[in-house]
């Protein structure tokens, strides 16, 4: 499995692909194999949700997804082992999308200790304080992982600069003040956003909340973006389904954002 900051040095295209899905749903088989797929037909890096019962950032189709996967008494320690079982056969690095309520609970060094243990390479807390990002920053760097931090559309030169100065790798633009999965029209500010972020730092920066169709990509790919993330799009194709039928549509969903990254 490839490093995050080896595949951004490393990319033929000219930006990342950064599928989404929810661990355990609609079972961890199914979400063992969706890695296996998605690593096969085009992702550069897999983004994997923990699930977590209060998703304050997600939307519906993701909150239903980590609703289901809770309810099959999905947990921390067999999602880990699933990565484990998989994550030699993929060269995708998997980042882990969770709240910060979980790590606090284990423990902050436990936790990234166990996910490191795993093979897992990223690590991505939405409601992570800036504030208290200092030392979970050290404890990833001790285990090899690369902690991305989020940066509000709505943040000031200020705080973007603290972001760009605090963040140890790429950093997530989020694209829209609401919730994932929430399909918006892209706009010149956005556009103007990521132009000036780019004047300010030359880390990575990936894209993602609302992403769901290649004229969107094709568009997002143009700002010299990094990496573009996409969630409730391939969330509602896996679980929407029987799992063989939600495996064949991500797959083709996969082929065609990739397609679109490379037109």
């Amino acid at each position: 499995m490839n490093t995050i900051s080896s595949v951004f040095e490393n990319l033929d295209e000219q930006c990342a692909l950064i599928p989404f899905i929810t661990a355990g749903d609609p079972d961890l088989v199914s979400t063992r194999k969706a890695l296996q797929i998605l690593d096969t037909y085009g992702a550069d890096i897999i983004e994997l949700g923990l699930p977590y019962s209060d998703p304050l950032a997600d939307g519906p189709i993701i909150q239903e997804a980590s609703s289901r996967a809770l309810k099959q008494g999905i947990n921390l320690k067999e999602i880990l082992q699933m990565v484990k079982t998989v994550q030699s056969s993929i060269k995708a690095p998997i980042v882990l999308f969770t709240y910060y309520n979980p790590v606090l609970n284990l423990g902050i060094n436990n936790f990234i200790y166990a996910i490191s243990k795993a093979g897992i390479k990223g690590l991505l807390i939405p409601d992570l304080p800036i504030e208290e990002s200092e030392y979970i920053i050290s404890v990833c760097k001790l285990f090899n992982i690369e902690l991305i931090l989020l940066l509000a559309p709505t943040s000031s030169y200020e705080r973007i600069n603290k972001i760009i100065n605090k963040a140890p790798g790429c950093i997530y633009l989020v694209s829209t003040t609401g919730v994932t999965g929430q399909k918006f029209q892209l706009s010149s500010q956005l556009k103007k956003l990521t132009e000036t972020i780019k004047t300010m730092t030359d880390k990575s920066i990936i894209l993602g909340f609302g992403i769901s169709d290649k004229e969107q990509i094709q568009e997002i790919k143009s700002w010299n973006i990094d990496g573009i993330v996409i969630g409730s799009a391939f969330v509602k194709r896996l679980s929407g389904t029987l799992p063989e039928i939600g495996l064949k549509q991500i797959r083709s969903f996969c082929e065609d954002a990739k397609n679109a990254i490379r037109s």
